[in-house]
């Protein structure tokens, strides 16, 4: 689209900074995440599995879009082995953890449908991650003269992470309404299927009903009265 993006001022601002400080104010990093949409058959489970660092943030959001009663078994099992949830038959769910330094598993269980599969959508949203204090210490190596600017380099870092954070969480907002988005279409396009399939069932039902009264009657004023010669 050709319009017009306009920035917030802490953003423009950065245009006055000097080349080395503009590198190192690229190392401010946002959170990681990311979202997976897949189909699991019935009596099937599919398991995924996050490398975390320790004292990091992981937070795991899931829904079931179509397919069934919208049910799904989860659960999420620690590098040791630890279940840390276990939930069953839920149609969405969200959960966040402090992390220890290993591989977490989280796993969609389907076992229990014989018939039904499942349309699954899940978010993952990392923070703490380590990447962002390294980023924010190596530009301060640059800094030779702070007089040029009327505003200190330590509130642009406070605005430049409020702007990244409120980014973040539009961008995860918008995510799950389109997650939210199509499964409403798909009970919608259930509904519909369901309402076509009865009401032609009843037009059926309405045609034999009327064929059997109309036959009923012919069939009272018939004279059955043989005539003898």
């Amino acid at each position: 689209m050709g319009g017009k993006m306009w920035l917030p001022f802490p953003v423009l601002l950065l245009s006055a900074l000097p080349a080395a400080l503009l590198r190192g104010a690229a190392g401010f990093t946002p959170s990681l995440d990311s979202d997976f949409t897949f189909t699991l058959p019935a009596g099937r489970k599919e398991c995924f599995y996050q490398p975390m660092p320790l004292k990091a943030s992981l937070e795991i959001e899931y829904q079931v879009l179509d397919g069934g009663e919208l049910d799904i078994d989860f659960h999420l099992t620690s590098p040791e082995g630890r279940t840390l949830v276990f939930e069953q038959r839920k149609s969405d769910g969200v959960h966040t953890i402090e992390t220890e330094d290993g591989d977490y598993m989280f796993c969609f269980d389907n076992t229990f449908s014989t018939i039904s599969e499942k349309v699954i959508f899940f978010e993952l949203i990392l923070d703490n991650m380590g990447e962002e204090i390294q980023g924010q210490e190596d530009w301060k190596k640059y800094i030779t003269n702070t007089d040029v600017l009327e505003m200190k380099l330590e509130d642009i870092l406070e605005s430049i992470n409020s702007i990244k954070s409120r980014l973040s969480k539009s961008g995860h907002i918008q995510t799950l309404l389109r997650a939210f988005e199509a499964r409403d279409r798909n009970i919608q396009e259930s509904n519909f299927d369901r309402v076509n399939f009865w009401s032609v069932v009843n037009l059926m039902v309405m045609v034999l009903v009327s064929a059997i009264q109309i036959y009923t009657l012919k069939s009272l004023f018939e004279d059955k009265r043989k005539s003898r010669t």
